[in-house]
C-alpha cells in the first residue's frame, strides 16, 4: 500500500523573534480525511506554527511542504491558492461590513470586472448554511454576538473551499448548540477528504474529534502520535509533564473566611437582582452562555459601568466602587476577555504594560525608577514563564503570553479580589 502524501506539512521548522527561539526543529504532517490536534500550554509555539503553515511567517530553518513538495517561498497568497484556510483565534472580520461582504472579502466573484453580488449571495449563503448561520446576509457583522461572529469566520474559511482547514480555538466563543453544529460539520469535512488541524484547550473536544495529536512544549515537539488508547489525563501529562492531580489539587476556602465581595439585589447591564458573596481565598466561577451578562456582572462590580444594589461591601468598604480608580484603591483588579483592545497596549513594551497600574498610582511629581520597574518585570516574567527580551512590544508575544502580561500587571499590587473575564 502506497502512503498518501500529506496535504500540508512542516519539516524541522524553527523560528525566533528578537533573538528568542519560539520554535525549534518542529515537524507536523496533515493527512487528508483526518483531524489532527495541536496541543500545548500558552506560549508553547502553536500560533507561530500556524503562521508558518499559512505563510504569514517564514521559517528561519526547515521547510513547508504542500502535497509532499517543498515550497520555496510560502506566502498567504500561495496558501490560499493551495487551498489552505485558517480560522485564527483573533477574528479578522470588519464590523461595518455585512455577513456576505465579510465572507467574500478578498475573494469576491467578478462579472465583467465588477463585483457579482448575486453570485456572492449564493456562495455566502451556502457557506452560512454549513455552519447553521441563518441571519440575513445583509446584516452588519457588528450586530452579531461573539459566537455568531465566530461562525461567520468559519463560514468565511469554507467559502474558499479549502483542502486544508486550520482552526485555532474555534469553540472558545460558541454555545453548546453551535459547538455541536461545528462538530458535525468537521465530521462531514473529514469524510470529504479535507485535512483539519484543530487547536483547542478543551481536551474533551480533542478526544471526540481528532485521530492524531502533536504536542508542543517550550517550542519543541514532545509528542507526535495517534490518539488511540490515550485519555484526557494522558494528554495533560504530554502537555505539562505532570499528573493533572498535581496541577489542580483539591482545595476549599475556610467556612469562617470573611467576604471580599458581598452584594444584594445587584443589577448592571443584563444582570438583574443578583445576590453574591465571594469569600477571601475562594475561587467563584460564573457560568452561562456567551452574552448572558457575566461580563456586566464583573464590570459593574469593578465600577466600569453603572450598577445599583440594595447593599454592598467590597473588601470591608460599604457601597460599590464609584469608578475604576476607586475599585483599584479597594483592592479590585480586572482582566478583560479582549486583551488586545482592553487589556494591553500592544505597541508598547512588555515592561511598560506590566507597569501600567503602577504608573496610575504614582504620586504627582514623584519620579519613576526605571531600574526598579525592570527588576519587578523580570521577576513577574520569571514567575509566569514569559521568556525573552522584555523591551519587545507586547504584540510580539503569543496570545497565551499576552494573557500572562494582562494578569502580571496586577500582581505587584497584591489585589484582594481578582475579577477574571474568560481568562483561559
Amino acid at each position: 500500500m502506497v502512503a498518501t502524501a500529506p496535504l500540508l506539512a512542516a519539516r524541522g521548522v524553527s523560528k525566533s523573534f528578537f533573538g528568542n527561539p519560539v520554535l525549534r526543529d518542529v515537524s507536523i504532517a496533515l493527512q487528508p480525511g483526518r483531524v489532527h490536534a495541536l496541543l500545548g500550554e500558552n506560549g508553547a509555539g502553536k500560533s507561530t506554527l500556524i503562521n508558518l503553515l499559512s505563510g504569514a511567517l517564514r521559517p528561519d530553518g526547515g521547510a513547508i511542504e504542500v502535497d509532499g513538495r517543498p515550497v520555496s517561498r510560502m506566502t498567504p497568497a500561495y496558501a490560499q491558492q493551495a487551498g489552505i484556510a485558517v480560522v485564527q483565534q483573533e477574528l479578522s472580520l470588519t464590523a461595518s461590513l455585512s455577513i456576505a461582504e465579510n465572507i467574500g472579502l478578498g475573494a469576491y466573484p467578478r462579472r465583467f470586472g465588477l463585483l457579482d453580488y448575486p453570485e456572492l449571495a449564493v456562495r455566502a449563503r451556502a457557506a452560512c448554511d454549513l455552519v447553521g448561520l441563518h441571519e440575513p446576509l445583509s446584516m452588519p457583522v457588528g450586530n452579531l454576538s461573539l459566537g455568531r461572529r465566530q461562525m461567520v469566520e468559519i463560514a468565511k474559511a469554507l467559502y474558499r473551499r479549502p483542502r486544508v482547514l486550520i482552526l485555532d480555538e474555534p469553540t472558545s466563543s460558541l454555545s453548546a448548540t453551535e459547538t455541536k453544529v461545528l462538530t458535525q460539520l468537521l465530521e462531514r469535512l473529514r469524510g470529504e477528504g479535507i485535512a483539519i488541524l484543530y487547536i483547542s484547550h478543551r481536551l474533551n473536544e480533542v478526544m471526540a474529534l481528532c485521530q492524531h495529536v502533536t504536542v508542543l512544549k517550550d517550542g519543541t515537539c514532545t509528542a507526535d502520535r495517534s490518539l488511540e488508547g490515550t485519555d484526557a489525563n494522558g494528554l495533560v501529562r504530554l502537555m505539562v509533564g505532570r499528573d493533572p492531580g498535581d496541577l489542580f489539587p483539591q482545595w476549599q476556602a475556610s467556612a469562617s473566611a470573611a467576604n471580599a465581595i458581598s452584594v444584594r439585589n445587584f443589577s448592571a447591564g443584563l444582570m438583574r437582582d443578583v445576590d453574591l458573596d465571594v469569600r477571601t481565598g475562594e475561587v467563584l466561577g460564573i457560568g452561562g452562555l456567551v452574552g448572558q451578562g457575566q461580563e456586566d456582572l464583573l464590570l459593574g462590580l469593578y465600577g466600569a459601568i453603572p450598577a445599583r444594589t440594595a447593599s454592598a461591601t467590597v473588601n470591608g468598604a460599604s457601597g460599590l466602587p464609584s469608578g475604576v480608580p476607586k475599585a483599584n484603591a479597594l483592592g479590585l483588579a480586572y482582566v478583560p476577555a479582549d486583551r488586545k483592545r482592553e487589556g494591553l497596549h500592544l505597541i508598547h513594551s512588555i515592561i511598560t504594560n506590566m507597569m501600567l497600574p503602577a504608573f496610575a498610582r504614582l504620586p504627582a511629581l514623584k519620579r519613576r525608577s526605571r531600574r526598579a520597574e525592570r527588576e519587578t518585570a523580570r521577576g513577574l516574567a520569571a514567575q509566569l514563564g514569559i521568556k525573552g527580551d522584555l523591551d519587545r512590544p507586547a504584540q510580539a508575544l503569543s496570545g497565551g503570553n499576552q494573557q500572562k502580561v494582562a494578569l502580571a500587571k496586577w500582581m505587584p499590587h497584591h489585589p484582594l479580589a481578582l475579577l477574571l473575564n474568560d481568562p483561559t
